[in-house]
């Protein structure tokens, strides 16, 4: 699935590039993206094990290796990955938020396709329903909500139909990324309601999961980011 996420994704923002008139070099590009799925794969291991699993990779720190155990974080993912571009931005003297904005639009189809993998493992299912749609994974004997049907309706077909509306109106710029970091923060704080806290941790802060928490300060950063685009003065086309 990550395999097929980067393909589609290499096509797609080229021609979300093209399509935006944006300026940039054949290698510049392929090496944009080389560092886009590196922090993909990379910060989504760190992530886990930061966010997860840090008990257990002190422990063991080979632990932090062993990738055939499982074992990534969305949140490890999108940070490292932004990072990443931040720095080749700066370091090729490209506007940050012009390169993110057409970005994030591609972005939900990895989200897509990643949830897609996860319930094909039978992996990171729901909670125990008695709702008529619910699952039985294996190793399971009751049902469950097929959280990750709902995350790849929410995090991927909605989410990047909701971005690509928003690209066709003439916004800020810098209004696309933080749009993508503010819906994907809610759409997952909401499907951790039905998600089933992870086996280590359970519930962190009374009702509260790690993926809610990270996902409550994605909502939060995004908001200051809204107030600091939205307090320049001029407006830009994405």
């Amino acid at each position: 699935m990550y395999i097929i996420s980067f393909v589609i994704g290499y096509f797609l923002l080229k021609n979300l590039y093209k399509k935006r008139n944006i300026k940039i070099s054949k290698s510049d590009f392929e090496n944009l993206f080389f560092y886009i799925m590196l922090g993909v794969i990379i910060g989504g291991r760190l992530g886990y094990v930061l966010f997860y699993n840090l008990t257990e990779c002190i422990r063991n720190p080979l632990e932090i290796f062993a990738v055939w155990h499982g074992g990534m974080s969305f949140h490890g993912g999108m940070i490292a990955s932004i990072l990443f571009g931040y720095f080749f931005c700066r370091k090729h003297h490209y506007n940050f938020y012009k390169l993110a904005d057409p970005t994030v639009i591609a972005a939900p189809i990895g989200l897509a396709f990643g949830r897609f993998g996860n319930f094909i493992n039978g992996e990171l299912y729901g909670r125990p329903t008695n709702l008529p749609w619910g699952m039985i994974f294996p190793g399971e004997n009751l049902a469950r909500h097929p959280s990750q049907l709902y995350e790849l309706f929410l995090e991927g077909i909605l989410l990047f139909i909701i971005l690509l509306i928003l690209s066709k109106i003439n916004l800020r710029r810098g209004f696309m990324f933080w749009s993508f970091i503010f819906l994907y923060g809610f759409f997952r704080f909401l499907v951790e309601f039905v998600r089933e806290p992870d086996t280590q941790l359970g519930f962190l802060i009374g009702f509260l999961t790690m993926g809610q928490i990270l996902s409550g300060l994605m909502i939060i950063i995004s908001i200051i980011g809204f107030i600091s685009i939205f307090r320049k003065n001029k407006k830009a086309k994405i």
